[in-house]
């Protein structure tokens, strides 16, 4: 349904920054893929260049194909067509991305009147029935109320309601569990578990949540995707050092943290691989060379000990 291909998006300044670097995915129809990786890492970025919403200092380059187009290429005519439309947007935020002078109702079904062409009260009844299947409470109430009268939790599956009220093909969402308490968060999870028939590509630091919902689930580190599989694999049997680290050092595994999690990320060899400073499986081949995507039998991985 939607393929990324050699993405790469730099910004122009007095220095110049590459915040995405030859990334490449495949999004299925139906399929659930998370990007995982820490803060800084060219997730967010990723998202915002393949719905062409990135500032003008921003030049990316590669393919995004949807239905046969390449998304890159499109005019803001076309885009009309296509956002909100076909491929929805969920900005992270606890859903603070609402409009606060409207009511939640009028929001979720604003995309069916300029989508759809449904009228004010068939689009308001559709947000009702939306913020239903994503357990609101009291709905008939709580559509004519104000974005700043419900919880993080309630704006998130809110906003996640707005994202499918027009019919999407594919819904991007952006750290949608940021700035939740884990009783929201997990109700948040529970609302994605729900789009059975959509197909989300998400972006989040939070695995717990890339566990509850990831089918596949790629790895970002410093602008590079490090690693990419099944997430059962990468959860379980994670092959680059980055994702063994960034496992090892959650709450529940222990938080062994290695001695090169304390290098801030942004130090690394220029030329070498994104994560040597850091890593304890460095060699001095990983300091001046960066390494391919290696396929590992089906699991994708940016490190030169499986380069053999």
């Amino acid at each position: 349904m939607l393929e990324i291909k050699d993405i790469s998006v730099q910004f122009a300044s007095n220095h110049s920054v590459q915040a995405v670097e030859n990334v490449n995915l495949c999004v299925k129809e139906k399929e659930k893929v998370v990007i995982v990786g820490e803060t800084g890492s060219g997730k967010s970025i990723l998202l915002l260049a393949i719905l062409g919403l990135l500032p003008q200092n921003a030049m990316v380059t590669g393919e995004v194909l949807f239905e046969g187009r390449n998304l890159l290429n499109l005019k803001r005519k076309e885009w009309d067509q296509i956002r909100g439309k076909k491929i929805s947007y969920v900005p992270q935020g606890s859903g603070n991305g609402m409009n606060p002078l409207m009511n939640v109702g009028f929001q979720v079904g604003e995309p069916l009147l300029e989508h759809r062409q449904t009228t004010k009260k068939e689009a308001f009844q559709k947000s009702i029935e939306l913020l239903k299947k994503f357990h609101i409470g009291s709905e008939e109430i709580m559509a004519k109320q104000y974005p700043h009268t419900y919880s993080g939790g309630m704006r998130q599956r809110a906003m996640i309601a707005m994202g499918i009220s027009a019919g999407a093909h594919i819904i991007l969402a952006d750290e949608p569990t940021k700035g939740l308490d884990e009783k929201r968060v997990a109700m948040v999870a529970e609302s994605f578990q729900m789009l059975e028939d959509e197909t989300i590509l998400c972006v989040t630091h939070d695995l717990n949540f890339a566990k509850k919902i990831a089918q596949s689930i790629s790895v970002m580190y410093a602008a590079n995707q490090v690693e990419y599989a099944a997430a059962e694999e990468v959860l379980n049997h994670p092959l680059h050092p980055y994702t063994q680290d960034m496992i090892a050092a959650m709450p529940e595994n222990g938080l062994k943290v290695s001695k090169g999690f304390a290098i801030p990320h942004g130090q690394y060899a220029q030329g070498g691989c994104r994560y040597a400073p850091r890593c304890r499986m460095c060699k001095e081949r990983c300091m001046i060379q960066q390494p391919p995507m290696i396929n590992c039998r089906g699991h994708k991985v940016r490190c030169w000990n499986y380069a053999d």
